[in-house]
């Protein structure tokens, strides 16, 4: 996500920073962003010129020193302490108007605000994967979040060709809350033998969904997928409608993640 983010970004003509302490995620998400760009190359969907304009706007860096900006976009790992943790190291070299902006698909952004210098300025920008091609950004308004930090995302959706929706944060937002069953009705099928993980997935891509939900589940990461399952089944109070699958419970024990593996609940080359 954070390499799509970033890509989008520096499309539309942005200056944009990629962080990670990690140089093996930096070296894969240049990678990535330089294969992506191939692609549109190939397609004649941009010129040598626009590439190398593109490449030209954008810095990799596992140095937190160089994260200093006007809008500052998280994709890391579903914990809220780590992402609090991390917005507050940032707070102590940025200015206290920039705005902190968390990709997260379930977390409370009231939750976030909670723990964070300067709450008005925290808001979701939920992107959905693969960034750079979906149009979609759910904008997330929490309790505390200011209407100027709302305005200035709904437009900075539209610069960067999105649709934006403004959410009131609640468990899920709006897409995850309603899509959830898309997956764990699924699950269920397969899990009381009533069809195959195939049939299912060409049943849904048959009547117009362009990827079935297990297809769907491999691409997002079952890891990431389960977690947000897991979030909503905590805040609805164990509801049953959100109980996380034994399917995927197991698929994530065993490392079987989807596309990121090479495994999941299909096959990939890596």
């Amino acid at each position: 996500m954070g390499s799509g983010i970033t890509l989008c970004a520096a499309q539309n003509g942005y200056h944009t920073i990629l962080f990670d302490t990690n140089e093996t995620v930096i070296a894969n998400a240049e990678k990535s962003i330089n294969k992506n760009l191939e692609a549109l190359l190939e397609k004649n969907k941009i010129s040598e010129g626009d590439k190398l304009d593109i490449l030209q706007r954008l810095v990799f860096t596992k140095n937190i020193e160089d994260c200093v900006a006007s809008l500052i976009i998280e994709a890391i790992v579903e914990k809220a302490d780590i992402k609090i943790g991390l917005f507050n190291q940032l707070a102590t070299i940025n200015e206290p108007t920039t705005i902190f902006a968390s990709n997260t698909s379930s977390l409370s952004i009231n939750l976030l605000q909670e723990g964070i210098s300067n709450p008005e300025r925290v808001a979701g920008l939920h992107f959905f994967n693969p960034a750079q091609i979906m149009k979609l950004v759910e904008v997330v308004k929490a309790e505390k979040t200011s209407d100027d930090v709302i305005s200035t995302l709904m437009q900075l959706c539209v610069n960067l060709k999105k649709t934006p929706v403004l959410c009131i944060d609640a468990p899920g937002f709006i897409v995850n809350r309603v899509a959830r069953h898309y997956y764990l009705e699924a699950m269920k099928l397969v899990e009381l033998e009533l069809a195959t993980i195939d049939t299912v997935d060409e049943i849904m891509e048959a009547t117009g969904f362009k990827m079935g939900p297990f297809k769907l589940m491999d691409l997002i990461g079952n890891d990431i997928n389960l977690a947000v399952t897991t979030s909503l089944y905590d805040a609805f109070n164990h509801e049953h409608r959100f109980e996380p699958s034994i399917l995927q419970i197991n698929k994530v024990k065993n490392n079987e993640l989807g596309r990121k593996t090479g495994k999941g609940f299909f096959e990939y080359a890596k």
